[in-house]
């Protein structure tokens, strides 16, 4: 019996540790566009501007986007072929959990099945889009999401990791990997 417990809580623990940690990523891509034509890169500052996070944060997501990209071989570049933009929205989600157990208590006897306390979780989850323009049609021509909880305990190394592994799992999917130019007949 002390084997299962142990068992079920650890099995517990992890689950809850997995379920942090992830990151739900989507991306959506023009299939016309040839991505292997980009080269270089720069910020779209007026996109980037309207992104309601602090400046801050801003700075720590471009830097990351940086860092991707150029380890993917594209240069910052002042006559770039793609911008990068980027925005972001913020969900606080509550839970509640009704405690319930065995326990000293008068319901059906002395010891009964009884009501516990009720337990509320409050944690943000956050999306950053990254978005990706054609510099000169100047069109949006890939879209990331990720999609996770975020860091808001003040701990500024573990944000600034949590944003790392936000760019670096969406950029993961840039370029696509199906990047031919579909020929119309």
């Amino acid at each position: 019996m002390k084997t299962i417990k142990l068992f079920t809580g650890l099995l517990l623990v992890t689950l809850l540790m997995g379920a942090c940690s992830s990151i739900d990523v989507a991306t959506d891509y023009d299939r016309q566009v040839d991505f292997g034509k980009y080269k270089s890169f720069a910020f779209y500052k007026p996109g980037i501007d309207k992104a309601g996070i602090s400046d801050l944060d801003k700075k720590r997501i471009l830097r990351a986007i940086q860092y991707e990209l150029q380890n993917r071989g594209y240069r910052l570049s002042e006559n770039p072929d793609i911008l990068v933009s980027i925005f972001t929205k913020e969900v606080d989600r509550v839970s509640v959990y009704n405690n319930m157990g065995w326990g000293w208590g008068w319901y059906g006897g002395p010891w009964g099945w009884g009501g516990g306390y009720p337990s509320v979780y409050t944690e943000t989850e956050g999306s950053l889009y990254i978005d990706l323009i054609d510099a000169d049609k100047k069109e949006l021509v890939w879209q990331g999401k990720g999609t996770g909880d975020l860091i808001t305990d003040g701990d500024i190394d573990k944000k600034e990791a949590r944003i790392n592994e936000f760019v670096k799992e969406i950029l993961s999917q840039f370029p696509p990997v199906t990047s031919q130019v579909a020929s119309i007949d």
